[in-house]
């Protein structure tokens, strides 16, 4: 044998020694399995729940400001106090509003006087022309015609003032009374029984009427505790899941480790409208609908504007088929044998290949299986179709579940769940 051959088939032997590792390597490498977290389909009790941020509020509550402008004198109250209806509160500087009283009761007088004296001249000129009248009936001579016009005239006149002088005295007494309607808003009372719950002016400032600003006007705020809400906001996609009456667990922050039973008592019929600038110069504009909480025992030191969360119970299942919320997952249909591509790149013809659906674990291989889910709780969905009790479905990690296609072959991670429950 050459020298030339026998080198030759030295370098096939060694070719073919390093060549059977790198195959069985890259075939080992093709068929290793992904490593996922397997669970088993199983019953388990569901509730859906909507979880919504807002404020503690009463439910009856009335904002005190002053209708007349004025320097505040006396206040009775101090913030948190409780007080009764028709308890005395503010004292606004009564003394030009007594003067005007003043003023007005004069008017009156003098309205009356004049009253009394055109009377009188009613009552002369009503005389002077009955005489006129019957002497001209008499035939008298001593009489003229034009004596019984003068006559007729000056009563007229004298009716006139007369009129125009009980005109005035109902003037007088509808200023007097207007006088000594803004003479009693100088004291302000309670208009319920309540908390003073807000009180932002102080002994010397000027009080002055609401008409351009409610927050300038303010004088307190008196609020019924004994009727709590939570008044929190809710998202347009979650608020058509509500009901009237539903369960809820509200949490206040200023009472940590504590929860208080509650109820929905009022939904919103209109959208309260929150603009937020985006990054690129546009508005969107995210929709909440105000939600009414009403706390079944609220705490006795409890205090409006505190924040709180509720967590409204929408819907419940017992004994649900359930599976994994991060199982669930979206591919496109399996094109039909033999089917020409569609050529269709719309968003709807996307939406009508995409489909709901788990991996299921037949001989350790995952194979996308649809199903049909009904409500949401925390960690779980319902299962209305296409699983059934006891089938092994992949449930993690969420990279792997987004990544694995049809006939991927799996094994079950450490921390996989093993039939009845137990990790191996």
């Amino acid at each position: 044998m050459s020298r030339r051959m026998k080198l030759g088939l030295v370098g096939g032997v060694l070719l073919a020694l390093i060549g059977i590792p790198l195959a069985l390597g890259a075939a080992k490498r093709g068929n290793k399995a992904v490593e996922v977290r397997i669970e088993k389909v199983g019953r388990r009790d569901l509730v859906s729940t909507v979880t919504a941020s807002g404020r503690i509020d009463a439910k009856s509550s009335v904002d005190i400001s002053a209708d007349i402008t004025g320097r505040i004198t006396a206040i009775a109250v101090k913030e948190g106090d409780l007080v009764q209806r028709g308890q005395f509160l503010v004292q606004i500087d009564p003394t030009i509003y007594q003067a005007a009283v003043s003023r007005a009761d004069a008017l009156l007088a003098s309205s009356q006087a004049g009253l009394v004296q055109t009377r009188a001249t009613l009552d002369q000129a009503e005389r002077a022309l009955n005489r006129t009248k019957e002497l001209q009936k008499s035939g008298s001579t001593l009489v003229s015609v034009e004596s019984v016009e003068q006559a007729q005239t000056s009563y007229d006149v004298a009716q006139a003032n007369f009129n125009a002088s009980k005109a005035q005295i109902e003037q007088a007494q509808a200023g007097l009374q207007e006088a000594k309607d803004n003479l009693s808003k100088t004291r302000l009372t309670a208009p319920m029984s309540g908390r003073v719950v807000r009180l932002p002016v102080e002994v010397g400032e000027v009080a002055v009427p609401g008409t351009f600003s409610r927050e300038t006007a303010l004088l307190m705020t008196i609020a019924d505790l004994s009727v709590v809400l939570a008044k929190v906001q809710v998202d347009e996609t979650d608020v058509v899941r509500l009901h009237m009456g539903d369960s809820v667990n509200v949490t206040i922050d200023a009472f940590p480790d504590t929860s208080f039973a509650a109820r929905v008592t009022k939904i919103s019929n209109s959208a309260q409208l929150t603009a937020t600038a985006t990054s690129g110069g546009s508005t969107d504009r995210a929709v909440d609908f105000d939600v009414e909480v009403t706390l079944d025992n609220p705490p006795s030191d409890i205090r409006p504007d505190l924040s709180s969360t509720a967590k409204i119970v929408t819907d419940t299942r017992k004994n649900a088929l359930a599976l994994p919320i991060i199982a669930l997952t979206v591919r496109e249909n399996e094109p039909v044998p033999n089917e020409s591509k569609s050529t269709d790149t719309s968003a709807s013809a996307r939406g009508k290949r995409e489909t709901e659906g788990v991996f299921i674990i037949r001989n350790n291989l995952a194979f996308f299986q649809p199903v049909k889910v009904g409500i949401a709780g925390e960690e779980h969905f319902e299962v209305l179709s296409g699983l059934k009790e006891g089938d092994s479905i992949v449930a993690g990690p969420y990279q792997a579940i987004r990544e694995i296609k049809d006939s991927t072959k799996v094994r079950a991670a450490a921390d996989s769940a093993a039939p009845g429950g137990k990790k191996p």
